[in-house]
């Protein structure tokens, strides 16, 4: 939490929301759904999904920590257009910010910021994919993905720092739902607000945040095992592709 007053600390926390909305926007913008830009980030994303899930798959399928593990996979990273929530958001977020609690804000801040780095990092992905696509593969396109192909275009696009800082956001999200979750009244609230955020617009936004008080809630008291078992793992792979590792998601390798 800031240790400015909770006015300043919470138009701070707009701010950052304003400027990583605009950022998620503009690189969606570049790879519109229905475009080959757009199919290809589908594409990727789809692949790391799947990735991520196989890496995961014990908190998958654990009774205890599976609905958070799929509320990241579905709701923070996933081949998902997340247009509709970031526009929500924009569209009421003085009213956010008048109303939720700053931990809330930042949370959906670091949410926010969390997809916009993630949206970055997949256009360079996607760039040096097709500038290494085979030369059967349709001009301008990414083609087939395989493991090979990810590790060595990973390796070529690095940025380190931000592949570090895409970890850390998925801790501290979560690390912030955990605490939100153990508030009542919240979670009474957002049951109440379901039937008024659809007719008012707002189904994508009133979505996310119910989903991810619900897992946390399923969760319980300490998600630590959770949290700190996907960033290990997160950064243990990530010390691997930066190494060149051919199997580097061994026993996992999946095709396009």
């Amino acid at each position: 939490m800031s240790e400015l007053p909770e006015e300043e600390a919470k138009e701070a926390l707009a701010a950052a929301l304003r400027r990583h909305l605009s950022a998620a926007a503009e690189l969606r913008r570049r790879a519109p759904p229905g475009s080959a830009e757009g199919d290809d980030r589908l594409a990727l994303r789809a692949w790391q999904a799947a990735r991520l899930a196989e890496s995961h798959a014990h908190f998958l399928q654990s009774e205890r920590f599976g609905e958070a593990s799929r509320f990241f996979l579905d709701d923070l990273y996933g081949p998902k257009d997340f247009s509709e929530r970031d526009e929500e958001v924009e569209r009421i977020l003085p009213l956010l910010v008048a109303m939720l609690p700053e931990s809330a804000l930042q949370a959906m801040a670091l949410a926010v910021e969390l997809d916009a780095l993630s949206e970055d990092l997949d256009a360079a992905m996607i760039a040096e994919l097709r500038r290494t696509a085979a030369p059967a593969t349709a001009p301008g396109r990414v083609g087939e993905i395989d493991v090979g192909r990810y590790v060595a275009a990973y390796v070529t696009v690095g940025r380190r720092p931000e592949r570090l800082r895409q970890i850390a956001l998925i801790g501290e999200v979560g690390a912030i739902l955990e605490h939100l979750a153990r508030k009542s009244l919240l979670s009474t609230l957002l049951k109440l607000m379901a039937g008024p955020a659809q007719l008012a617009g707002l189904g994508e936004l009133h979505a996310f945040l119910a989903h991810g008080f619900a897992a946390f809630r399923r969760m319980g008291d300490d998600a630590s095992e959770f949290l700190d078992g996907v960033a290990r793992g997160e950064k243990r792979l990530l010390e691997r592709l930066f190494a060149g590792d051919p199997d580097a998601f061994a026993p996992f390798a999946t095709q396009a």
